[in-house]
């Protein structure tokens, strides 16, 4: 019987399946960080029992720790005393730990692929929302909750109920200035940020295909934007390219082994899906988002859709996001004055970001007014801008690069955006309150961020890159 690839790997790690119950499913791969690991330690700890396989755990410090100086202890008490948790838990329970200092430390999301822990058709997990991330190497790979954390941490198994699948087919080329972040804006922008639920998404199709692996975790890293439960890309030779070599990748034979086993990671010609999107790629523009989740997106030339074009009884909160953002319906955000630019996050943080900003603002220099964060993803990330020489562009340009970690993308640490401010932002979230209390965020791409940072206003990329054909 034709499958997908959902299906398949689903299917490969069920343990016990019984009509009317969530399936047991095995657990290849469980990331853990210093937020959501405490408690689940803490519950191991009060049972008398251990991490059953401590081998296929891999903790990192990246939420709550500082992006400046992380070499002196943690000024703010609460992220202390968790990355000092983490620290103390992982000892005890024989965890592998990278934390601060570690040259493997950095955002969970960013480590696990660049170090080739990440591999296709493997089940992953993690205690965080963005685990989707892992799909780009064709892996069911989703977040899970503390009292989950605790489960796998205890079993190396979830329970969990199958979910329905959805195609999403995105065919043609890009114009330029748009990247895999504007892509995955519009998807959402045009389904909703509640059009995936209940779902576990394939992406297909030319544009995607044609993506690297760093733009491809862009994509499934924002599925759970749209609800979804996670989203994955079928593996190809990108994805054997680029894990080849990687420090916890198969070597010699067993390389060999595992790239024959993951070119069966397709979903069948005939494979049924319970529902399936087309897009065109020729249609999307530099995205940019004006509301309080990000299926509040447009592209940057058009206008903030009116309140009274929204279904009846979602305009009150459609009006209470545009009060929240001081901007009026109806209106653009070409030339909105803005703020800070934030650069970063799990979505986009990897050296592929960092180049292709790198590139863009080399020569240019940031607004007056206007304060940028760089923040890489990962230590390697970082020490690699440096040996490329990135740091100094940066410098040059006003742009403050920093040490790695989930940095202003939450409020949970020390990088907050300050209330009533506006922050161009490469993360994955705009919600109320997200990168500081009452900040106000406008996701983006890598390339609109810059242009906003040089601008000192919401830009359309595509007029600065015009300028240099």
């Amino acid at each position: 019987m034709s499958k997908t690839l959902v299906e398949k790997i689903w299917n490969a790690h069920v343990v016990k399946s019984e009509a009317g119950f969530p399936d047991i499913l095995y657990i290849d791969t469980h990331f853990i960080h210093e937020v959501t690991s405490p408690q689940a330690f803490d519950g191991l700890r009060k049972r008398g029992l251990p991490v059953f396989r401590p081998k296929q755990t891999i903790a990192t410090a990246d939420h709550n720790v500082p992006t400046l100086n992380q070499h002196l202890p943690i000024k703010e008490e609460l992220s202390r005393y968790q990355v000092d948790m983490l620290t103390k838990n992982c000892a005890e329970f024989g965890v592998e730990l990278y934390g601060l200092g570690h040259p493997f430390q950095g955002i969970v999301h960013v480590i696990g692929p660049e170090l080739g822990i990440t591999q296709p058709g493997a089940t992953i997990v993690c205690g965080d929302s963005h685990t989707s991330t892992h799909g780009a190497f064709g892996s069911i790979a989703f977040g899970i909750g503390t009292s989950q954390v605790e489960q796998v941490m205890a079993t190396q198994c979830l329970l969990q109920q199958k979910p329905k699948t959805m195609k999403i087919e995105v065919n043609g080329e890009t114009g330029i200035g748009v990247s895999a972040k504007d892509i995955i804006l519009y998807i959402i922008s045009q389904i909703s940020a509640a059009g995936g639920t209940g779902y576990f998404i394939e992406y297909a199709g030319s544009a995607i295909t044609s993506l690297s692996m760093e733009a491809r975790m862009t994509i499934c890293n924002m599925s759970i934007e749209m609800g979804a439960r996670g989203g994955l890309i079928a593996p190809d030779e990108t994805t054997f390219e680029y894990l080849k070599g990687k420090e916890f990748s198969p070597k010699g034979e067993e390389w060999d082994k595992a790239v024959a086993k993951w070119k069966t990671l397709y979903s069948d010609a005939d494979a049924h899906f319970d529902k399936v999107l087309t897009f065109n790629a020729a249609d999307i523009e530099p995205m940019i988002t004006y509301g309080t989740n990000p299926g509040m997106g447009m592209g940057i030339t058009q206008n903030v859709p009116a309140t009274n074009k929204q279904a009846v009884p979602e305009q009150l909160s459609y009006q209470k996001a545009l009060n929240y953002m001081g901007i009026a319906d109806n209106s653009p955000l070409l030339g909105k004055p803005i703020d800070y630019v934030f650069i970063g996050s799990c979505t986009n943080s990897r050296m592929e970001d960092l180049r292709e900003v790198a590139n863009f603002v080399e020569g240019k220099h940031k607004a007056d007014g206007v304060t940028v964060w760089i923040v890489p993803g990962s230590k390697q990330i970082e020490q690699q801008a440096i040996a490329e020489g990135l740091d100094k562009i940066f410098e040059a340009a006003g742009f403050q690069l920093r040490e790695p970690g989930c940095s202003a993308c939450l409020g949970m640490n020390e990088d907050k955006i300050p209330a009533g401010k506006y922050c161009v932002s490469t993360s994955n979230r705009n919600f109320e309150g997200r990168q500081g209390q009452n900040a106000r965020t406008l996701l983006a791409s890598p390339l609109t961020a810059a242009a906003a940072a040089v601008t000192g206003r919401v830009t359309d990329v595509r007029e600065l890159l015009a300028e240099h054909v």
